[in-house]
């Protein structure tokens, strides 16, 4: 009988090897294919928990005034080259990145609060093109670039 249940402990062991080695062989880390739906949730999923969590250290308080401006100016030199100078649209470079560069005015981004919105700009997320701009803009800069997102037109819901 103890041999039964070291036969099936073997069998898995055995299966598991196998699932690891099929996907070994047979994944693809290339960025060119869009990312399946199941991966894109889980990644999605992950990636707002872990947001969520590091925003909770509040950043300083905002400026008292939105300077659009300014804030265009520093989109244009900070961001524009992957979501496109309008920030809806995300350029040729955005669209090649992986996972791609997100539009702006999309729900997914607008549903960030203003702490969560300020923490991304600022810290980046690791393993994305997304850079963090916390050691070249000031605290100033990074809100006016946080409130240039809150301000942009909603994008039009996907069917």
């Amino acid at each position: 009988m103890r041999w039964l249940g070291w036969s099936i402990a073997a069998l898995v062991i055995v299966l598991i090897i196998a699932f690891i080695a099929y996907f070994a062989t047979t994944a693809s880390i290339s960025a060119l294919p869009q990312p399946g739906s199941a991966e894109t949730a889980l990644a999605n999923r992950v990636k707002n928990w872990y947001i969520q969590r590091a925003a909770r250290a509040k950043p300083p308080p905002p400026p008292p005034r939105f300077d659009r401006d300014s804030a265009a100016g520093l989109f244009g030199m900070a961001c524009a080259f992957c979501h496109g100078p309008d920030g809806r649209h995300p350029s040729p470079t955005g669209q090649a990145m992986y996972p791609r560069a997100l539009d702006l005015g999309s729900n997914q981004v607008q549903s960030l609060s203003d702490a969560e919105l300020y923490w991304v700009i600022g810290h980046g997320i690791r393993l994305t093109g997304m850079p963090g701009f916390g050691h070249i803009l000031s605290p100033n800069d990074l809100w006016q670039l946080t409130l240039f997102v809150r301000h942009l037109p909603p994008s039009a819901p996907t069917p």
